[in-house]
This record gives structure tokens, C-alpha cells and sequence, in this order.
């Protein structure tokens, strides 16, 4: 081997050290870079108002015969059309969900005397409303059902009062996202100045779910039950911490 040759060859091993040894520091920042991140969520929330309504009516009649059973529950049913049109519920918004007819003496299990009532008939008549502030205000005049003599029950899977539904999350989810967004990073910006950082990208970003809670959490009431709820949405997400 000659001299030149000798030269160019440890010049060229002297390039390859230097390469490797710029390549392994750069691959020892990144990743020092990417173990160093912050987690922090951002929550967003709207206060809102159930737009549909859901008004489960259940009523019964009892009686030995099975025909008296059957006027008096039509009877009642009269009673509760007639009622829900004085609050100014449309006929169109009550259907039929359900009618039950129950011979106490078919029954295995009884023991003892029916006394006058062998037969039970329930009915449940379904309230459906785009306007729940009415339906709410009906509610609270219940009491003249029973006045007129209609026995009401909340049995048979059918709730004591209204339920409040809010149809138009898909009307609020951009902007609560991008509030949650923005609020994350607020918080992720605070961590990286108090550490003396500066904020990288987003390493890991996770939505979250929609919940809707009722606006009142007092005991005993639930998100249905009321007409004022609110909607809550909490974003994760890992942003990068830079020197």
C-alpha cells in the first residue's frame, strides 16, 4: 500500500467514526426528546336544555268481572286524553305503549280470597313532545288525575314522571372539542414555562367521551329527570417538552 492510498483510507475511516458518532448523539436527543412529555387534559362543558320529552302514563282498573274492568279503564284513559289536551298536548303526541290484562285466579302462585278483584287491566299511554317545558308543567298538575278517579301506577317498568332527552350533541361537539383542545394546551404551555421548556407537538392525543349529567347533581336526581342538563367532554393528550 502506498502512501496515498494509506492517507485516503484512514481520512475515510476518520469520516466514518465522526458520522457514527453524530448519528448516535442525535439518536441519544431524539430520544431524550421523546421520553420527555407532559399529560394533561382539557375539559369543556355547555350548559343546555332537553328539547324532546318522554311522558310514560300508566294507569289501572280493577273489578270481578272482566267487562266492568274494561269500562272503567276506558274511563280512565278518557280522563287522561282529556287532561293532556287541557295542557295543550296534541292528541297526535299520545299513542297506546301498552296494555296489560291480568287474572288474579290464573295466577298459581295466589293464596287466599281475590276479594272483588279478579281482574287487573294496566294501560300505559306514551307521551311524546318537542316541547318539554310544557309537558313539565303538565306534570306538575298530575293530581288532577287523581281527582277524577284515575288509579295511577308506576309499576310495570314505567317511570314516575317525565324523562328530558337532549337530541343536539352533534350540534355543539366541534367547538366543545376545540375548547377542550385549546384548554389542554393551555395547561400543557404553563407546565413547560414553570420547567423552564419550551411546548412541542402532540405525542399522543385521546377525545374522550361525551357525557351528559344533570345540571343539579342533588341526591336521588338523575340526568332523565331533569330538564337542564350538562354536557361534558375531557381531552388527554401528551404534548412534547423541548430545551
Amino acid at each position: 500500500m502506498n502512501r496515498t492510498s494509506w492517507i485516503l483510507g484512514a481520512a475515510l475511516l476518520a469520516l466514518g467514526m465522526a458520522l457514527a458518532g453524530a448519528l448516535a448523539g442525535q439518536g441519544y436527543r431524539q430520544g431524550r426528546l421523546a421520553d420527555r412529555y407532559v399529560t394533561v387534559k382539557g375539559i369543556a362543558e355547555r350548559n343546555v336544555q332537553a328539547d324532546v320529552a318522554l311522558w310514560p302514563i300508566r294507569f289501572v282498573a280493577t273489578a270481578e268481572d272482566l267487562g266492568r274492568a274494561r269500562d272503567d279503564l276506558a274511563r280512565g284513559e278518557t280522563a287522561v286524553r282529556d287532561f293532556l289536551a287541557r295542557q295543550g298536548v296534541p292528541p297526535e303526541a299520545v299513542e297506546v305503549q301498552h296494555l296489560e290484562v291480568t287474572d288474579v285466579l290464573a295466577n298459581p302462585y295466589r293464596s287466599g280470597p281475590v276479594g272483588g278483584s279478579r281482574y287487573i287491566i294496566a294501560e300505559t299511554l306514551m307521551v311524546r313532545s318537542l316541547d318539554p317545558v310544557r309537558i313539565q308543567k303538565a306534570s306538575q298538575s298530575i293530581g288532577e288525575l287523581v281527582e277524577a278517579g284515575v288509579v295511577l301506577s308506576a309499576s310495570g317498568g314505567s317511570e314516575a314522571g317525565p324523562t328530558y332527552l337532549f337530541t343536539g350533541l352533534t350540534g355543539i361537539k366541534p367547538e366543545m372539542i376545540a375548547e377542550a383542545t385549546a384548554n389542554a394546551r393551555q395547561a400543557a404551555s404553563q407546565f413547560a414555562a414553570d420547567a423552564g421548556s419550551r411546548l412541542g407537538g402532540i405525542r399522543r392525543a385521546n377525545q374522550g367521551l361525551f357525557v351528559i349529567l344533570p345540571r343539579d347533581p342533588a341526591p336521588g336526581m338523575t340526568e332523565g329527570g331533569q330538564r337542564h342538563k350538562t354536557v361534558r367532554v375531557v381531552a388527554t393528550i401528551d404534548y412534547f417538552l423541548r430545551d
